[in-house]
C-alpha cells in the first residue's frame, strides 16, 4: 500500500476516527503553542515514540511522521487531554524495548528499520515474549500509538503535528474554507482550482 493510500484508508477508518481528529483539545493546542519541547515524555521516550511513528508512517518518496513531528504531538496531548493515557505509555514503552531486547539485542530505536518492524507486527498480533505492561495489552498498545500518530499527521498544525501540513498536502487536502467563505460551484465541480492555506493551488 503506498502512502497516499494508507493516509486516506486511515482517515477512512470508521467514525470514531473521524470523531478523534475534531474533538475540541484547547490545552494541547495552548501548550503546542508555547514550545515544541518535551512536556512529559522523557528523552528516552521521545526517542521511542518518535522511532515507533516513524514506521507506522515512514519517511520514502513522501514525508512521514518524523517530518510532521507526530511525537510533538503526542507529547502535547499527553501532558493534556490525553494524560489518563500516559501511564499507558509510561508502562508500554519499556515494555516495547523488552521486546525488541528478547528479539534483536538492542531497544527499540536503536535496531534496524525491518528489525522495527517485526517488533510492531508482533505488537499489534499480539505475538510477543517480554511484554509486562499492566495497563495494556500489546495490541492494545500498538492501537493506541498508531491513533495518536495518524491524529498527529492529520490533525490542524496548531495542535503540534502535521507540520509544514505534510498530512494535509499528501492528503489533498486544502485546510479549512470557513475563513475563505467556502468553496465557490466552479470550485465543487472541478472548473476552478482552491488555493490551499499553505498558498499553493490544488
Amino acid at each position: 500500500m503506498d502512502r497516499r493510500e494508507f493516509v486516506g484508508r486511515s482517515a477512512l477508518y470508521g467514525t470514531t476516527f473521524w470523531l478523534l481528529l475534531k474533538v475540541p483539545r484547547p490545552k494541547t493546542l495552548r501548550a503546542a503553542a508555547r514550545s515544541t519541547e518535551a512536556a512529559v515524555l522523557s528523552e528516552e521516550e521521545w526517542r521511542t515514540v518518535e522511532a515507533i511513528t516513524a514506521r507506522i508512517i515512514p519517511t520514502d518518496r513522501d514525508p512521514g511522521a518524523i517530518e510532521a513531528n507526530c511525537v510533538n504531538f503526542i507529547d502535547k496531548a499527553l501532558a493534556n487531554e490525553d494524560a489518563n493515557l500516559l501511564p499507558t505509555y509510561r508502562e508500554g514503552l519499556p515494555s516495547v524495548d523488552a521486546v525488541a531486547v528478547d528479539r534483536f539485542g538492542a531497544r527499540f530505536a536503536e535496531i534496524e528499520p525491518d528489525e522495527q518492524d517485526d517488533v510492531l507486527i508482533a505488537l499489534e498480533s499480539g505475538d510477543v515474549s517480554g511484554w509486562s505492561a499492566a495497563t495494556a495489552t500489546s495490541e492494545e498498545f500498538f492501537e493506541i500509538l498508531r491513533s495518536h500518530t495518524i491524529i498527529g499527521f492529520l490533525a490542524d498544525p496548531k495542535y503540534g503535528g502535521n507540520q509544514d501540513y505534510v498530512g494535509w498536502k499528501l492528503g489533498g487536502y486544502p485546510g479549512p474554507r470557513h475563513d475563505a467563505g467556502g468553496y465557490t460551484p466552479a470550485q465543487m465541480i472541478g472548473e476552478e482550482g482552491i488555493r490551499a492555506i499553505w498558498g499553493e493551488e490544488i
